[in-house]
């Protein structure tokens, strides 16, 4: 049995999670249909590569129709799939995180193909400054006056990484499209809990990293293989995409595959480390040697126990209201199947206001109803994280059903940030979970010095952040230093201030990834970036930042009225462009303002 043996590899759905193992009826294929997906691909991967940029131009508006086209569809099977009722608004969810997100970043790939051909890079719409220290940022977003009415207040800078200069920043542009390179296959192994994560996975290899792909689609949301294949058909038909199923054999078979070049896996940790270092305790005894069994390249986002940093500060009855819905959404979005979920709220024993802010969480979370747990293995994860800490506070009642589970929230307050090794501070829980822990500190400025420590020192991974600060305490000299700090030395490839860091995937223009630099051997939230539609080849991190008092409330806030009303039209209008798009922005507003 080989070291990266099908009998024993995983592919799993997101960070530190039980492997997959219901089976799919109808979802696996045979070796020989894998083989023929490699061969079919890498028979087109140097003509790819040739492709002019118009051509490319006019696959990406034939992708936007094809996938506008089964957008109903695509959205009805996920809805289906997690059990949720299409005529109540956290339905929305599901047209919001997959057809939208797709054809806007279908958009966002137009647009910066188009600059490619006029300019030679995609045009930065932001402005480009040298910080005190050094370190280059580049404004991202918004790019147009459409994404300040869609996106109010919102803003998003990259931080490029030491010694990228503001005049060498172009030159880490666009890079497959100016340097002379061989075609490669890539296999995509796709993520099961976000039904868009696999598609734009798959459009960044093709677009911005110039790779031919295999996507293997996960065991969980298999049932979306021939919708997406439809609505990919332009790509399908170009023989430079093909699109198979199957479950941790069949990915392990295609991870071994001589005729592929390199792999992207959005799943667990101990994913990646049964691929570059084999399964079992002897991929563990490699692993710790750094001894790999496969030189490949691997990128992997891999999830996080995602910290929110609550900036002690005076705030408003109505502030308390409105960042306790921000919070319980970071938690209960997607029923918590989510790598960027809140996981731990980090704030100050000193606070005033933290029993009530705290209290104000559980209020949201009583409203919100608890959802199927559907994603496998939830039910498990959840109780490990009950046993451990028995006193959390639920919401809701355990309900079991024909479909499955309805699992409570559960706010774990008070963890002890001291014990290190709590499962709350090492684990993802994936499922509707999280923790709070009070770190002390006499002030604002103190708190956050302390609690960007504890971040960084203790918890796992480092995919995303945030951070919510009031803005007259975020105003304040010695607090506005501090808050500067905190954004530079967060080791967290997004972070976000007042916003959920969750933007930072779902603008689709910013680098979506693990901070930079982690050991193979202590992988965390992965290698490599994706998205990152403007093609910055030296990213550090992306830095959002949103009003800490949003007007309207935010489609994706889980009290939100018409989400389900509003996101479908939200991915028509970015798939009609123009002046048809135009036509359909006032009942879009006026959706958005009854939320």
């Amino acid at each position: 049995m080989s070291p990266m043996s099908p009998e024993t590899a995983v592919h799993e759905g997101d960070a530190r999670h039980g492997p997959d193992t219901r089976p799919i009826a109808g979802a696996v294929d045979a070796r020989s249909h894998l083989d023929a997906a490699v061969a079919e691909v890498r028979a087109r991967r140097d003509a790819w590569v040739a492709t002019p940029v118009p051509e490319r131009l006019r696959l990406l508006e034939q992708l936007v129709r094809d996938v506008a086209s089964v957008a109903d569809e695509w959205v009805a099977a996920c809805v289906a799939a997690e059990g949720l009722d299409p005529t109540r608004p956290e339905a929305g969810e599901e047209a919001l995180v997959g057809p939208y997100f797709v054809i806007r970043n279908l958009r966002l790939l137009q647009r910066s193909l188009a600059d490619i051909a006029r300019f030679g890079r995609p045009r930065i719409p932001g402005r480009i400054v040298t910080r005190a220290d050094g370190r280059v940022t580049a404004g991202v977003f918004p790019g147009t006056v459409l994404d300040r009415l869609l996106y109010p207040g919102i803003r998003a800078e990259v931080w490029m990484a030491p010694g990228v200069t503001e005049a060498g920043l172009p030159a880490t542009q666009a890079r497959a499209y100016r340097d002379p390179h061989p075609g490669r296959v890539c296999v995509v192994l796709g993520g099961g809990n976000v039904s868009s994560i696999a598609p734009m996975d798959v459009l960044y290899k093709l677009f911005v990293e110039d790779e031919v792909v295999v996507l293997k689609t996960h065991p969980v949301n298999a049932y979306l293989a021939p919708i997406l294949e439809r609505g990919f058909r332009a790509l399908v038909d170009a023989g430079v995409l093909r699109i198979v199923r199957g479950g941790a054999g069949e990915g392990a078979y295609l991870c071994q595959h001589p005729d592929v070049d390199e792999i992207h896996v959005t799943g667990s940790d101990r994913t990646y480390e049964a691929i570059v270092f084999g399964p079992g305790e002897d991929g563990r005894a490699r692993r710790d040697r750094g001894e790999r069994v496969i030189a490949k390249r691997v990128t992997a986002e891999l999830g996080n126990v995602s910290p929110v940093i609550v900036v002690p500060g005076r705030w408003s009855g109505a502030d308390l209201e409105r960042q306790a819905e921000n919070v319980a959404t970071m938690l209960t979005n997607n029923a918590g199947f989510n790598c960027n979920a809140a996981r731990v709220l980090v704030t100050s024993r000193d606070w005033a206001q933290r029993d009530a802010f705290l209290r104000a969480v559980g209020r949201h979370l009583d409203r919100i109803r608890p959802r199927l747990a559907w994603y496998p293995g939830a039910p498990e994860r959840y109780d490990t994280f009950i046993r451990r800490h028995p006193d959390a506070r639920l919401s809701g009642r355990r309900e079991r059903g024909p479909a499955g589970e309805r699992l409570p929230w559960a706010l774990i307050a008070g963890v002890d940030a001291d014990d290190t090794d709590d499962v709350c501070f090492t684990s993802e829980a994936f499922c509707g979970v999280f923790a709070e822990t009070a770190l002390p500190a006499p002030d604002a400025a103190t708190f956050l010095d302390r609690a960007v420590a504890f971040a960084n020192g203790t918890l796992w991974g480092t995919l995303n952040a945030t951070i919510l600060v009031d803005p007259a305490t975020g105003r304040e000299p010695g607090v506005a230093a501090a808050l500067d700090r905190a954004v530079e030395a967060l080791r967290y490839g997004t972070v976000a201030i007042n916003g959920w860091a969750a933007l930072g995937y779902g603008l689709v223009v910013t680098p979506w990834g693990a901070y930079p630099g982690a050991d193979p051997s202590d992988i965390q939230s992965g290698v490599g970036f994706v998205h990152d539609t403007l093609m910055l080849s030296r990213a550090e991190k992306t830095v959002l930042r949103a009003p800490f008092r949003p007007i309207p409330k935010p489609v994706w806030f889980a009290g939100h009225r018409t989400t389900h009303r509003l996101a479908p039209r939200l991915a028509r209008f970015e798939a009609a462009g123009g002046m048809a798009a135009l036509a359909m922005l006032p009942p879009i507003l006026a959706l958005a303002l009854l939320g």
